[in-house]
């Protein structure tokens, strides 16, 4: 009994450290509804660096013989208990990054499931209930086509936010080279080198705004250049701070070049403690930091 309460402690203490590092992805529960033979089915399970995704079943799993796969290094030691299964990642992963993760349950059934990345979301909670057709499972489905939809609100909505936002707009003019067409004017640059890459930083002041634009050139021969996450937060307390991202490509092919820039309103060097200096933090699609720069207040001038 004491060995049972303290595993869904650490549970409990794992959710509730993660929720607050998921402020910048969507975090959903989702409904996970099993065909006649789960066993050939690898159900994909979206996963964060540093949060933690818990899959619920409907009967007890059996956690002797369940297991994740090529996890060391890449994962928190899985945790298998009672209907539960916990999940963290160490660092984010990539949308090519794949563990399989197989879960037994008591009554010897093995469910097998894809443990990988999507960008912006992470699944906080699977809900894992076989297709019967009954009450559950037609419970299960509608709140599935409620969430699809509220999810489709969502991102109209955020489209339509950033086709119409002036921050977004002047990141795409700077990243195409029209810094001429803004209200900007670049006050300084530096070289800098970066996982095979040579990146050109120009910091930019305008009115009540500031700018960085990046130009990255792919010295790789081999391999694409990619930015995974880009971060905002004032210099003391690394509060999240809003900004707007431009890229011209996804990604940067072997030999060739490409840009992108992040724009920042005079309001988001503003905090409780004063005017901030703010950090601009990259990291690559597994989570290791990539480089960081220095956003000073007086590029945002009055």
């Amino acid at each position: 009994m004491l060995q049972s309460l303290a595993g869904w402690s650490l549970l409990l203490l794992v959710l509730l450290a993660s929720s607050a590092q998921a402020q910048d992805r969507k975090s959903i529960i989702r409904n996970v509804l099993l065909p006649d033979a789960p066993e050939e089915v690898a159900n994909p399970v979206h996963v964060a660096g540093g949060i933690a995704s818990v899959l619920r079943f409907e009967q007890p799993v059996d956690p002797e013989k369940t297991r994740l796969l090529g996890w060391e290094g890449r994962f928190e030691p899985l945790v298998a208990q009672g209907r539960s299964v916990l999940l963290v990642p160490l660092h984010d992963l990539t949308a090519e990054d794949r563990f399989l993760l197989l879960v037994t349950l008591k009554d010897g059934t093995q469910l097998p499931f894809t443990v990988t990345a999507l960008a912006k979301q992470v699944d906080h909670q699977v809900n894992v209930a076989p297709d019967d057709g009954a009450l559950a499972s037609v419970r299960a489905q509608l709140s599935d086509a409620l969430l699809r939809e509220q999810h489709h609100k969502l991102d109209a909505e955020r489209y339509r936010q950033e086709k119409n936002s002036v921050d977004h707009s002047l990141a795409a003019l700077l990243v195409s080279g029209a810094s001429g067409q803004t209200p900007f004017r670049r006050r300084q640059k530096q070289r800098l080198d970066c996982d095979g890459a040579e990146v050109e930083v120009g910091w930019f002041e305008g009115k009540g705004k500031a700018a960085v634009v990046f130009n990255v050139r792919n010295r790789d021969s081999r391999k694409p250049w990619r930015l995974g996450t880009a971060r905002l937060s004032t210099a003391e307390t690394r509060e999240a701070r809003p900004f707007a991202l431009r890229m011209d490509q996804e990604e940067i092919a072997p030999g060739a070049s490409g840009a992108f820039a992040i724009v920042a309103d005079k309001r988001a060097f503003e905090s409780k403690q004063g005017i901030q200096q703010l950090v601009l933090e990259f990291f690559r699609p597994d989570g290791v930091g990539q480089f960081q720069v220095v956003l000073d207040q007086r590029y945002a001038r009055e």
